[in-house]
């Protein structure tokens, strides 16, 4: 029921259109026009998400993606190759989200050229979920009237769904030293590159547990060779399904920090955001239900499982909508390796076709 041709074509044009986060006006006027040509109302809000609603029967359903994409991501020259989309290796592909946009256009063109029936649909493009989620965070959510969606923006095969997924805090850190000739009189110095080291080594990073990751991710400061630094930046993140895990996890990375500066008699200042909070659906979600019946009716095997990253999907689960994430197919994403293949997308395709046909009967 899925057309291959007609997927395949709107997935390359749309990673033909440049869209790094920020700059989605272009993909979002597209985008805009294809939601219209399907007889939906179509929103555009101030930071660029484009929403589209589509009236039908039975309960509504949330459908989400996002439109940008990570760098490098502009002049991007798909190539196809037997089965497989891949980039020509200079940029990403965009499969990490235009694949899950083109999915939702084509399931819904699919069902209005068969006539079959769906239920009533919330879509929501976001932009910039790749930097920080900062679409998702500014839907308006009064606006929507599904309390439960499907967003299509998870890896793995098809079939796999994300159940549950971490809370995030990011750290900033600006530690000050004392600056002095490097050569001439070193002693005088106390270098902030040093109470950074001193710091990160005294951290737990990486793999903590099996609920828990952290990262120092970017570090910046100095001048020249002959000057002690005297002022290091510093960001890194902590991850965990568990709030208490978080919490800990976090105070440690500024214990390390605070103590590191003041072995040296310098002063550090440490920020803490929030970035966003976790979700756990529970096994008899109805939601989960309507994807095991829709998986069901096409033969794909589903695998329910977490995932340590974000997207919109926290935001939505925090705001009382919920939302899971199925895969595409996308693969080897934010690198210049990025692929995906054919047969994938027009599984995940059938995949959620069978589950809003499911909803709209009112079988699931």
């Amino acid at each position: 029921m899925i057309d291959e041709q007609r997927l395949v074509a709107c997935f390359l044009e749309l990673v033909r259109i440049d869209s790094p986060s920020r700059h989605e006006q272009a993909i979002g006027d597209r985008l805009a026009q294809m939601l219209r040509a399907l007889g939906a109302r179509v929103e555009r809000d101030a930071i660029g998400n484009v929403f589209g609603q589509l009236d039908g029967q039975g309960e509504a359903l949330l459908l989400n993606a996002h439109m940008d994409t990570v760098v490098p991501g502009e002049g991007v020259q798909p190539v196809r190759e037997g089965g497989l989309i891949r980039s020509d290796g200079r940029t990403v592909l965009g499969g990490d989200d235009k694949s899950g946009v083109a999915i939702v256009l084509e399931v819904v063109r699919a069902a209005q050229a068969q006539g079959i029936a769906l239920p009533p649909l919330d879509i929501v493009f976001s932009v910039q979920e790749e930097v920080g989620l900062a679409g998702a965070k500014a839907v308006d959510m009064t606006r929507l009237r599904a309390r439960q969606g499907i967003g299509l923006d998870a890896g793995g095969p098809v079939g796999t769904a994300v159940v549950s997924a971490p809370s995030h805090d990011r750290l900033e850190a600006d530690i000050h030293g004392v600056a002095a000739h490097a050569g001439g009189e070193p002693e005088k110095g106390v270098s902030a590159i040093e109470v950074a080291a001193d710091a990160i080594c005294h951290m737990p990073l990486g793999r903590i547990d099996e609920e828990t990751t952290a990262n120092i991710g970017i570090i910046s400061g100095g001048q020249a060779t002959n000057i002690v630094c005297d002022r290091v930046e510093l960001s890194g993140e902590a991850r965990s399904h568990s709030a208490a895990k978080l919490a800990t996890q976090v105070q440690a990375m500024v214990a390390a920090l605070e103590q590191a500066a003041a072995r040296r008699g310098v002063s550090v200042d440490v920020g803490v955001s929030h970035e966003y909070t976790a979700y756990s659906l529970r096994p008899d979600d109805p939601l989960l239900g309507l994807l095991a019946a829709g998986a069901a009716e096409v033969g794909i095997e589903p695998a329910f499982g977490p995932t340590g990253g974000g997207s919109d999907a926290n935001v939505f689960n925090a705001a009382g909508i919920r939302v899971t994430n199925i895969s595409t197919g996308m693969d080897r994403v934010h690198t210049t390796s990025e692929q995906i293949a054919v047969a994938d997308m027009v599984r995940a395709a059938e995949w959620l076709l069978a589950c809003l046909r499911l909803r709209a009967q009112g079988r699931a």
